[in-house]
């Protein structure tokens, strides 16, 4: 394998390290800015080989994160997730495979037009430039996200977690490897070597070198993040989502929609934390779903009514109407018609995903319309809002900011554009 950069006991000037390293970023984006698609692809492939021949050494490392494990003090789900099997490493593989088949968002023309004066002037997609993507202990992610930024023609500094840093390290290596074959400037794709947090705000302060800051994992890390950088930032700080069912909604529609959106995985920002029922069909409905969720361990917090006709319903607080509870409990009220839905949504929700059941045309499009979130699901579940399921392929996480992205941020979303215009020789009278 190739070496990465310097290891932590060698970096005796962080500041000099992280800036290096942004140089470096910046030079290897120029050279991605320019590169033929068929390279990228190429590169894709040949990483994924390397990642499938390299098994046991990428075992080895991981075993090296698993063993420190205990003493970050990762539970038994974090550990789990941050295993890598043999059928893992090949579902990475995989992944870099799949991100080759996305369409080359770079050079395509996005809109064009002559003007009178014979101008034509094109809208063409261009790569951000150098993303500096911080994430917490998943080593896919670290495959994920080189792929998926170097695919869109951008160079990224990878900051993941110290608990996977021998596994991300690991994969970084092959991923260079398999550039330096393939024609890829190896800079395009860094790791941050160090574990030292501070090196964090040493990057977040290069807007000279760095175009996008985007933070992936729990609401500390990413604020943190968006008070200290001095470049943009694509995030999202958490997931509050809604279910709304109307008067009008099929009510075993509904029931499946919740309990999906609720149960399927509930420890994600796609996750439903809020159900909200129309006072026209609350009393029948709510001691029905609430025996669903009951199913699932869910407790229910709710308001007056809620816990009128629902005896295990809990009082609800304001604080429970914002709060993503990541976990089995789920927050309800009843309101008294659509609007009032809407208002609840856009006053406690996140602008993440938001879902109404209904089979009132009207009353879905006024709820798509008013609904502030980067998603709205209309007789679908809040699962949905993912790269994968929206076609995007793979994805760098799910953004609820108005600029520059909203909802899942696959391999367009990490481009820009310019504008190239066309002349005969004209001039401005």
């Amino acid at each position: 394998m190739s070496t990465v950069a310097a290891r932590p006991a060698e970096q005796t000037d962080l500041a000099g390290y992280c800036r290096d390293v942004a140089r470096r970023a910046k030079a290897a984006s120029a050279e991605m800015a320019t590169l033929n698609s068929g390279v990228k692809i190429k590169w894709l492939h040949r990483s994924a080989e390397l990642l499938r021949t390299n098994i046991a050494a990428i075992e080895s490392a991981n075993a090296e994160d698993l063993a420190a494990a205990p003493g970050y003090g990762l539970t038994p789900a974090e550990i789990d997730r941050l295993k890598l099997t043999p059928p893992r490493i090949e579902a990475i593989a995989d992944g870099l495979i799949e991100v080759s088949n996305i369409r080359d968002p770079i050079g395509r023309v996005i809109d064009s037009t002559v003007r009178p004066n014979g101008l034509r002037i094109d809208k063409i997609r261009v790569p951000l430039g150098v993303v500096f993507f911080i994430y917490e202990s998943r080593p896919n992610v670290t495959a994920d996200a080189a792929a998926i930024c170097a695919k869109a023609g951008n160079a990224v500094i990878l900051r993941g977690g110290k608990e996977a840093i021998h596994s991300s390290r690991a994969i970084v290596e092959l991923l260079q490897q398999a550039a330096k074959e393939c024609g890829v400037p190896a800079d395009a794709v860094q790791l941050v070597s160090t574990t030292d947090r501070a090196a964090v705000g040493e990057f977040l302060g290069m807007a000279e070198y760095i175009d996008v800051a985007i933070p992936r994992g729990g609401e500390g890390l990413i604020r943190r993040v968006a008070a200290e950088a001095k470049m943009p930032v694509i995030k999202h700080f958490d997931g509050n989502c809604h279910v709304y069912v109307d008067a009008a909604a099929d009510l075993a529609m509904a029931r499946d929609i919740i309990v999906n959106s609720k149960c399927q995985r509930m420890g994600v920002c796609n996750t439903a934390e809020s159900l909200l029922i129309h006072s026209d069909v609350a009393a029948e409905y709510l001691p029905t779903i609430a025996a669903d969720l009951a199913k699932h361990s869910i407790e229910i917090r709710g308001d007056q009514w809620v816990c009128e006709l629902v005896d295990a319903a809990k009082p609800a607080s304001d604080a429970d109407y914002k709060a993503e509870f990541l976990g089995p409990i789920i927050s309800a009220c009843v309101v008294g018609s659509l609007d009032e839905a809407i208002t609840h949504i856009n006053r406690y929700g996140s602008h993440h995903t938001d879902a109404i059941v209904t089979n009132d045309l009207a009353a879905s499009e006024r709820f798509a319309a008013a609904v502030d979130s980067a998603a709205v699901m209309i007789n679908a579940s809040t699962r949905f809002n993912d790269g994968g399921e929206f076609g995007l392929g793979a994805e760098i996480g799910i953004s609820t900011d108005k600029f520059h992205a909203r909802g899942p941020c696959g391999v367009d979303e990490l481009t820009s554009y310019k504008y190239v215009v066309h002349g005969t020789g004209q001039v401005r009278g």
